[in-house]
């Protein structure tokens, strides 16, 4: 299975990060107020930025790697 880390805009700029298998899906779950609790009162959102193609393991270890920068730096990864 084909495992994508991905970046959220939030709606007070702030960046939100997880791994998933289908973004889209996820996208609409998090605007839809049941992605997660962080995103929940920070609607609407908008992908930012997602990664190429991982392994499960793979997309966990990034996902952890992004979430210990700092906002700063997960700006860099966006571009």
């Amino acid at each position: 299975m084909i495992w994508r880390v991905y970046l959220l805009r939030c709606s007070d700029n702030s960046l939100y990060c997880g791994a998933t298998t289908d973004i889209e899906r996820r996208l609409t779950e998090h605007n839809l107020g049941v992605g997660s609790r962080y995103t929940r009162s920070r609607l609407p959102v908008r992908l930012a930025w997602s990664s190429g193609e991982l392994s499960k393991s793979e997309a966990f270890r990034e996902e952890y790697r992004i979430k210990r920068l700092s906002k700063v730096m997960k700006e860099g990864i966006i571009g």
